[in-house]
């Protein structure tokens, strides 16, 4: 996983969070996020970095194209975003550009539709997150039709330039204007529960605990703890 050398603190701490924690800050700010089927499905169940986004239609037969030409455009650390309307009957992802994307340190793919060739993304090691696995190709069946426009993922839209977040529970979108708020709260939530639980395990009751620092209010947007 690429880390740029000049990201503020709050980003570099960030990078320790789950997409759990991340999700309850979502839910704090009434943001939606989760982005609901999308699950690891090979090499490390890890990843985090801006969107690239890309969106697929059915081809237009006049003008049969490929599906994966893009790979040269993107930067390392970026996350590819693939939204190929959760078509489960052919896959935008296989196994050439999982290998280029490894060896171009691009940060993970995340597809809306399905994948293949997932032993070799395994092998290379690269971070690879869909609805699920199905072996046949997308070529001449789909193809580009918009670069760096909103995109659905799951059931959570994605624009350029958002934050992609995922490990063995799944994947959040952060969406970039909010992006350091999130974190930020994320990160405090997470401070938060880490004193209940050291307190639980001093052997105060856990429902004590849990009241002595607010746990039940965590989630709650700040203009609904007044109702």
């Amino acid at each position: 996983m690429t880390t740029p050398s000049n990201e503020p603190p709050w980003m570099r701490q960030a990078r320790t969070l789950s997409t759990a924690e991340i999700s309850d800050a979502l839910d704090s700010f009434g943001l939606p996020g989760s982005a609901l089927g999308i699950r690891p499905i090979a090499g490390p169940a890890k990843l985090f970095g801006r969107a690239f986004t890309i969106r697929f239609a059915p081809i237009d037969r006049s003008s049969p194209g490929t599906v994966g030409d893009f790979i040269d455009r993107l930067d390392p650390g970026t996350v590819v975003v693939l939204d190929n309307g959760g078509r489960l009957d052919c896959t935008v992802w296989g196994g050439i550009l999982s290998q280029l994307a490894a060896h171009k340190q691009i940060g993970g793919t995340v597809v809306h539709g399905v994948c293949r060739d997932t032993a070799e993304a395994d092998e290379a090691g690269y971070p690879l997150y869909a609805c699920g696995k199905f072996m046949r190709t997308g070529k001449d069946r789909v193809q580009v039709e918009a670069y760096e426009q909103p995109v659905m993922l799951g059931d959570v839209r994605v624009c350029q330039g958002d934050l992609i977040i995922g490990d063995a529970d799944g994947v959040v979108v952060v969406p970039r204007q909010r992006m350091q708020q999130v974190l930020e709260k994320a990160l405090q939530m997470r401070d938060v529960e880490h004193q209940i639980l050291q307190a639980a395990l001093a052997g105060l009751p856990l429902a004590e605990s849990r009241k002595q620092y607010g746990y039940h209010t965590l989630q709650r947007a700040p203009d609904s703890l007044g109702a």
